[in-house]
């Protein structure tokens, strides 16, 4: 994908040798293990003794950390205990339409995919899903794009045919990356999975940059003297759009996203992305231990999982003990929590013996962010109608510094129903929707959009109520996902690295943290299954299981790979 400013500008050279590098993947920079390469190989995950076949194990959250981690554990001949609260998917929510064809569907969370996340790509494959492009600002695939900033708009299919200040945004921001964060450099290493060359590299910029602000990062580069070409790159960005919303947070969380290519060439799952953590569920394993051919997570969940849990504490015989909504109280030798972290703190009765203090604290200080979607049914995609004036589509992906934000449009082809995200905004942008109904969103957004697009009338081809999401309302989320604030990586490390337990006091282990939260690429998929297969790992080596000698598990390498350890004092 072309980014609105591009991630890297090169010149033909320059993108020839990058063609000739190994692809890139969310390898790193903090734990540079290659979970794909762990999850294609013969020798599978690894093994338990078979005097624990059968053993439960509880997972929390059938999101889709919950779901892969609950998968693995049922390969390796464990039994996990799901407990849901609301639905198998988590942030990967799929909706339809009231009174609407079943094909018209809307991405409450989770709807766009790159395909650096291999670890994802996996498991889409083994469910046999398809993707498709997704129609983000000037990708190849969407048919055009108008940026509408200050009252003034363009068109454009390509940056090129944007006015000449975008280009000069473009260039700061690759300056930018180049001057303060060894862009190329970093790439080529994640690229050829150099791990000591990346860790030189980040452990440099961690101890430099913990305690900077996005912003900052931009402030402090020679190439962003100019607060014009700030502002534009904030409304505009790169990737997906503006990235304003995210000046607060730390510049590590961004350098993440673009050494990564996590927000470049960015795929949707045809038919939804909640068929993804729904078939896993569903999904019969051909390679399974213990359990007779023809098993799956719902069959040994009699179809559906166990209620929301309402109390964990830790009792004899290092057990920790789980009560459900239903008054069900079990105890397991291992909990695998894969739900917000903040429910330990506000929705879920827990001893404060379940993790150190140092733990609880870093839980308490995570940083969510907030995000609300709007979605309308229409008859058609009519955007590409031709203007007969101008030859230009109708009504294009949009990017504005108006309420709306960003427009993204969802066609199904030529003369079928489709659908529009008439705005997807994020922070504060987000919260000014919130007190508002869902018609009574879409009756600000139409008007929004009216002083764009002044002789397109969208409402005539709404054929279906809207549907709606703000994640900070939502009481089993509480936001959208992590975005770490700057000072905030010590938190961080340790929320990630929880699943070492043998770090751990013995009267501390036994409870294991996953999802996207807790990875240190909040926000993508890819994260959510980084961290299951961190737990399943830690859950098998305290079970006295064990990887194959050719095959080894991140725990298995993880003093070499560690991440930084930044000083307490």
């Amino acid at each position: 994908m072309t980014s609105t400013v591009p991630t890297a500008v090169h010149d033909e050279q320059e993108t020839q040798a990058l063609e000739a590098l190994p692809p890139i993947t969310m390898f790193g920079p903090d734990f540079p293990y290659a979970y794909d390469d762990y999850l294609a190989h013969p020798a599978g995950l690894g093994q338990i003794p078979a005097t624990e076949h059968g053993a439960e194990v509880a997972v929390v959250g059938g999101g889709l950390s919950g779901v892969v981690a609950a998968y693995e554990l049922m390969k390796m001949g464990l039994r996990p205990v799901v407990y849901e609260a609301d639905r198998i998917g988590g942030r990967l929510r799929t909706v339809g339409f009231d009174g609407c064809d079943d094909e018209l569907t809307a991405e409450m969370g989770a709807m766009r995919f790159p395909p650096s996340s291999t670890a994802l790509q996996h498991y889409i494959d083994l469910v046999d899903l398809k993707t498709q492009p997704f129609p983000n600002p000037l990708a190849p695939e969407t048919p055009s794009t108008v940026v509408d900033l200050k009252g003034e708009s363009h068109y454009a299919r390509t940056i090129d045919d944007l006015p000449p200040v975008y280009r000069e945004v473009a260039d700061a921001w690759n300056a930018c990356l180049e001057e303060g964060a060894d862009f190329s450099d970093m790439n080529r290493a994640i690229r050829e999975r150099d791990v000591p060359r990346i860790r030189e590299i980040w452990a440099r910029l961690v101890e430099k940059l913990d305690n900077q602000t996005f912003y900052g990062f931009l402030c402090d580069s020679s190439a962003f003297t100019s607060f014009r070409h700030r502002e534009i790159f904030g409304q505009v960005g790169f990737g997906t759009g503006g990235w304003d919303t995210d000046f607060p947070n730390s510049i590590l969380e961004i350098l993440r996203v673009v050494y990564t290519e996590a927000d470049d060439h960015h795929r949707g799952i045809v038919g939804g992305s909640q068929q993804l953590p729904l078939r896993l569920w569903e999904r019969e394993p051909e390679k399974i231990v213990h359990w007779p051919q023809g098993t799956s997570l719902a069959s040994l969940h009699e179809g559906a999982p166990r209620p929301a849990v309402t109390r964990l504490h830790r009792a004899a015989g290092d057990r920790v003990v789980v009560t459900d909504a239903s008054g069900d109280i079990r105890s397991y030798r291992a909990v695998v929590f894969t739900a917000q972290s903040w429910m330990l703190l506000s929705q879920i009765d827990c001893d404060d013996s379940l993790f150190p203090i140092d733990h609880w604290t870093a839980i308490e200080r995570t940083h969510y962010m907030e995000s609300s979607k709007l979605f309308v049914p229409v008859d058609r995609p009519f955007w590409l109608d031709k203007d007969e004036v101008t030859g230009r589509d109708t009504m294009s992906m949009t990017l504005t510094d108006r309420m709306t934000r960003g427009t993204y449009l969802l066609d199904n082809g030529p003369d079928r129903p489709a659908v529009i995200c008439l705005s997807y905004t994020w922070c504060d942008d987000s919260l000014k929707w919130l007190p508002l109904s869902a018609n009574e969103r879409m009756e600000v957004m139409l008007k929004s959009l009216s002083e764009i697009y002044r002789h397109v009338d969208i409402r005539k081809h709404i054929i279906g109520s809207p549907v709606t999401v703000s994640w900070e309302n939502e009481p089993y989320f509480m936001g959208a996902f992590k975005a770490n604030l700057p000072g905030h990586y010590r938190y961080q490390r340790r929320l990630f690295t929880h699943f070492m337990q043998d770090r751990l006091p013995a009267d501390k282990r036994g409870v294991f943290l996953a999802g996207d939260d807790i990875s240190w690429t909040a926000g993508w998929a890819e994260g959510a299954i980084q961290t299951a297969l961190n737990a399943v790992w830690g859950v098998m080596h305290q079970f006295g299981g064990s990887t194959d000698p050719k095959n080894p598990g991140p725990g298995d390498l993880y003093d070499e790979i560690a991440p930084v350890e930044l000083p307490e004092d």
